[in-house]
């Protein structure tokens, strides 16, 4: 969370909407642990991860699409083994996260 606090300040100095994405839960192989955060402006510009790459723009969308709305909410993504694969992960696994609009 630390790592993305310079760019969330940054974002919010100009006035800029952000949504925040953090890891609450993993099921199986997953590549961040609870607690991760990745924070995403209204621009699309993303800071941070939650997912080491594979579902990063899953991710930055949906976070994106509660800008507006002001909803918070749990989601939950899930790769087989073979997508996990086809981006460089050894095995699939499942990620919650809970997203909200950061209100200032």
């Amino acid at each position: 969370m630390r790592e993305i606090l310079d760019d969330i300040e940054r974002w919010r100095a100009t006035g800029k909407r952000v949504a925040l994405a953090r890891v609450i839960d993993v099921e199986g192989s997953g590549p961040r642990l609870p607690g991760s955060a990745m924070a995403v402006n209204e621009d699309g510009e993303v800071a941070g991860s939650v997912s080491g790459g594979c579902g990063r723009g899953r991710g930055g969308d949906r976070g994106a699409r509660h800008l507006g709305s002001g909803d918070r909410r749990r989601v939950t993504y899930g790769f087989s083994d073979d997508e996990a694969f086809a981006v460089g992960l050894t095995c699939g696994g499942t990620i919650h996260l809970f997203i909200e609009p950061l209100d200032w």
